[in-house]
């Protein structure tokens, strides 16, 4: 985490983030002010699924991999962490993550989550505040 930067400090405060993410979001990022809202942000760091539907059928495949995949990537892997914490008891889950994992496979549930973190991420860029 970049001492001085005070996007990276507030980032870091995500669970699961740390501060390889929190640095990487700060300094490959965009401005979040570019993003009409958190959806196109994680929509350009290619954490969103791909829409393959047709005659009002949603159909909806992997992930796009559009944006940095080196921030991806980061982003799943501290997902995946939290998730290994979670499983062995060391953190509660959140309800929607509980629901989650019941029904869906993990590495699916690493990708939503980490979509989760880059959504919260664009809000601490916006707001200014912390988490």
């Amino acid at each position: 985490m970049a001492p001085n930067d005070e996007i990276s400090r507030r980032i870091a405060t995500i669970p699961g983030v740390g501060p390889i993410g929190s640095t990487m979001l700060s300094i490959k990022a965009p401005p979040a002010e570019n993003f009409a809202s958190a959806r196109h942000f994680a929509a350009w760091l290619g954490l969103t699924p791909k829409d393959h539907s047709t005659g009002g059928r949603m159909r909806l495949g992997g992930i796009t991999k559009a944006g940095d995949p080196a921030i991806r990537s980061t982003l799943i892997v501290g997902a995946t962490a939290r998730l290994r914490h979670v499983r062995k008891g060391r953190t509660k889950p959140s309800p929607w993550l509980a629901a989650m994992l019941e029904r869906k496979p993990p590495k699916l549930v690493a990708v939503a989550l980490a979509n989760t973190f880059a959504r919260i991420a664009w809000r601490l860029m916006i707001s200014g505040g912390v988490l």
